[in-house]
């Protein structure tokens, strides 16, 4: 996620530098023919591609509205994975009975709570395409790191490592049938959330509708030149260039916010949730053992590309 504000102009013109550098050659040479060859010119009505970039601004603007869409609802999903976090191993503190033995409770419940963090982390890298493996090991007990092992979907074999040991305390007779129901649904709530990212990640923005509007702003781009040349004379090549450079990066804009587990600076910062989830996962279970590290954990994660950002 972008994190600076103030973001350099080569960082920002780097991400339309292909077309800028097209823009200015194009713009260049159009002036060079029409002002110092004295060639003769077609002249196109301004209000010709002053109707094309209206129509392109509309375009535009409905885009980067989906695309910003798809960003929030990424980011509101992940609101909720940390509230549904704090609540799964606030009900297992409470509900998981101490009386008779205390050290497996507490036990239990630092197993829980890390392995809770380890679900944000793997969920994080699953969806980025990256090792979902990865960042788990540190959290997880050799039994159950190879039990997530040997599932292709990391985060949905963590879920149910909870749902295991939520039935086993059911039968201890460490929980009743109603707190197994509650934290059960808070589990559901983790899943169905999980669900949601895989939905925005999986569901590709039409190719047609980009590439079409890709060709529309070309178009414009070629035609804007000869609608300025009668009004604007020497200024028009670098007038061309900065409104062309204006309307790409809306649509560069559009594309990284399209996709919020592309693993770009525009992204979800879902490392950095997650690792504010495991400190607070930690704080609470260390209320009830104070041997419990509450410093993160350092875990190698794979480098986004760009800079100015969090992960």
């Amino acid at each position: 996620m972008l994190l600076k504000r103030d973001i350099p102009i080569k960082y920002v013109i780097g991400k339309i530098k292909f077309e800028f550098i097209f823009v200015s050659i194009y713009a260049l040479a159009f002036g060079l023919i029409h002002n110092y060859l004295n060639i003769n010119h077609i002249n196109v009505p301004i209000a010709v591609p002053a109707i094309v970039g209206t129509i392109i601004s509309l375009l535009l603007a409905f885009r980067s509205n989906q695309a910003y869409d798809r960003w929030w609802e990424a980011r509101i999903i992940w609101g909720a994975i940390v509230n549904d976090s704090r609540t799964l191993v606030r009900q297992v503190i409470t509900f998981y009975k101490d009386v008779g033995y205390p050290e497996q409770a507490t036990e239990f419940k630092n197993r829980f709570a890390m392995r809770q963090a380890a679900w944000c982390y793997s969920l994080g890298n699953f969806l980025r395409n990256h090792d979902a493996l990865m960042p788990v090991k540190k959290f997880l007990t050799d039994e159950e790191f190879r039990f997530v092992a040997r599932h292709k979907h990391v985060p949905n074999a963590l879920l149910l490592l909870h749902g295991r040991d939520i039935r086993r305390a059911l039968e201890d007779g460490k929980i009743n049938n109603y707190q197994q129901v509650e934290i059960d649904q808070t589990i559901s709530r983790l899943c169905d959330a999980m669900g949601k990212c895989e939905r925005i990640k999986n569901t590709i923005f039409p190719t047609t509708y980009s590439l079409y509007i890709h060709f529309a702003l070309y178009l414009f781009v070629l035609l804007l030149p000869f609608g300025l040349t009668e009004y604007f004379g020497f200024i028009e090549a670098p007038l061309v260039i900065t409104i062309s450079s204006v309307f790409f990066l809306i649509e560069k804009m559009a594309i990284h916010l399209q996709d919020p587990f592309d693993n770009k600076p525009t992204d979800t910062p879902v490392t950095t949730i997650a690792r504010s989830i495991e400190i607070t996962l930690r704080h609470m279970v260390s209320e009830r053992n104070e041997e419990t590290e509450l410093k993160s954990i350092d875990i190698e994660l794979p480098k986004m590309e760009g800079a100015y950002y969090v992960m």
